[in-house]
């Protein structure tokens, strides 16, 4: 499924405006960008990573506490989706009371209780902190943030650009039929880590083992890395694995 993000825009209930802010602050970046006319295009991953953001958004959260949640290597979308569920119940709770205290309003009844909100706000404002240091408070993330503060729009093209074309390398290889053992392959995992440490933050092994986990382990990433061939993902991952060890 490919959609122009007028219809992306349709589809989820975000104005264009918005799509283009969420892309401008890397939340929501298009699955691909036509460099002829510059046309953004979206896929089914970004209408799954639109919907985490859009379940955070319902909870109050800012901006920049998705994004920093989101990106986290630690992300884990069962567990996120489970305390958002938690979250969301207290919400509905308070609505509730709402709803009956405007009931007793019309009897002549005053109910300020119906009004307090502190149990909302101190569970969802504890899920933000400990969802937000699992990644944000980590050498790697500071580092992050410090060598890519300054990248423009097509810093972040370039830089990404470069990532796609040694994971493009992966899929050739192993079209080519070496295995994920093979010196070719393991060259390529080399080249990934310096890419990654160059150009986001320093990749140990024991990141890029973690990362190698990720590509399979996450559907948005597996589905993007086997754009390029199927299977391609997990080759890379074994190829990280072999490679770490």
């Amino acid at each position: 499924m490919k959609m122009q993000i007028k219809e992306f825009a349709k589809l989820t209930g975000v104005s264009v405006r918005t799509l283009h802010y969420y892309d401008e602050i890397e939340l929501l970046k298009p699955a691909f960008v036509d460099t002829q006319n510059g046309y953004r295009f979206y896929d089914e991953n970004s209408l799954e990573r639109m919907q985490e953001i859009l379940f955070y958004r319902e909870l109050d959260f800012e901006l920049k506490s998705i994004s920093d949640i989101l990106s986290s290597p630690n992300y884990n979308k069962r567990k996120a989706l489970a305390e958002q569920r938690k979250l969301l119940i207290l919400k509905k709770e308070r609505l509730e009371r709402i709803i009956d205290a405007l009931d007793g309003a019309t009897k002549g009844k005053i109910t300020m209780k119906a009004f307090d909100n502190s149990d909302y706000e101190t569970v969802r404002k504890q899920y933000e902190n400990e969802a937000k240091q699992r990644f944000g408070s980590t050498d790697a993330y500071k580092e992050h943030a410090e060598k890519t503060a300054n990248y423009t729009a097509d810093k972040w093209q370039e830089v990404n650009d470069g990532l796609m074309s040694v994971l493009a390398k992966f899929a050739e290889c192993m079209s080519n039929g070496y295995t994920a053992d093979s010196i070719e392959a393991q060259v390529l995992v080399k080249e990934l880590q310096n890419h990654i440490t160059e150009n986001y933050y320093t990749c140990t092994n024991e990141i890029l083992a973690g990362l190698g986990q990720m590509y399979i382990a996450d559907e948005r990433f597996k589905n993007n890395i086997d754009k390029h061939t199927p299977g391609t993902a997990e080759f890379v991952s074994k190829a990280i694995e072999i490679y770490c060890k």
